[in-house]
């Protein structure tokens, strides 16, 4: 099997340090965009950790150019954006958050998937040879809403509808980027950790989250992994929100 090239957000722990790791280990090349980094993915000679704070909104394009620069795409079989990071907080009702907060996760959250999405879509637009992909990394809290989590929840809603608007675009091309968002359900990630440690007065849904804690309703980053590496060779119409279970 050829090699692809994986651009991925949030590698430094949770979802994106594992999928990474999976891809790695099939000897694919991915460059991890975070503000922290993963020892693990460091000891692999195909991983190339990019450092960058993605509420910097207006330097993600020179960023993806700078990638693309270092890309080798002959006898590649695919170049794929997986847009994994976001944050949860605040966690709290909407009065109590302060515009920094809101401004940071919606930024991190929604916007910087957005801006990845547009200039992996420009610097590809040429490109013809080989299979081209966005994942962005979804949630349930997108569908449902949940009192004191509306920032989170308002950036996923966004994420999916993103997704969808930007698939019927593509979807008019002729040879046009499969774009998807996947619910991964619910993970035993460092998130699912903030949520449960709120005390009941901080954060109401904690209770919620601790309970799916303790009955076992989280799945492992690793089982997660294996099934996104699934969705990512499996073929989808631009634009489809995916479930965890699909």
């Amino acid at each position: 099997m050829m090699p692809s090239h994986f651009i991925i957000t949030g590698t430094s722990r949770g979802i994106g340090e594992q999928v990474a790791r999976m891809l790695l280990e099939k000897d694919h090349l991915v460059y991890g965009i975070s503000r922290g980094k993963s020892n693990v993915l460091l000891n692999y000679s195909n991983f190339k950790p990019i450092h960058f704070d993605l509420s910097h909104i207006l330097g993600i394009e020179g960023l993806l150019k700078d990638i693309f620069n270092q890309m080798d795409i002959d006898d590649s079989e695919m170049i794929c954006l997986i847009n994994n990071a976001a944050m949860i907080e605040p966690l709290k009702s909407i009065e109590l958050c302060q515009p920094e907060e809101i401004n940071e996760n919606l930024q991190i959250s929604l916007i910087a998937p957005m801006v990845l999405a547009s200039s992996f879509i420009k610097l590809t637009e040429n490109i013809t040879s080989i299979r081209r992909k966005i994942m962005n990394i979804s949630s349930g809290s997108g569908t449902y809403p949940a009192p004191a989590m509306s920032v989170y929840c308002t950036a996923k809603a966004g994420i999916n509808m993103f997704t969808q608007c930007v698939g019927a675009e593509q979807a008019k091309q002729h040879n046009p980027i499969e774009i998807i968002a996947v619910d991964p359900g619910m993970v035993e990630t460092e998130m699912q950790r903030i949520a449960r440690g709120k005390s009941a007065q901080q954060f109401e849904m904690a209770k919620f989250f601790e309970h799916a804690h303790q009955s076992g309703q989280l799945q492992s980053t690793e089982r997660l992994g294996s099934h996104l590496l699934n969705l990512i060779d499996k073929k989808f119409e631009p634009g489809r929100l995916v479930n965890y279970s699909d």
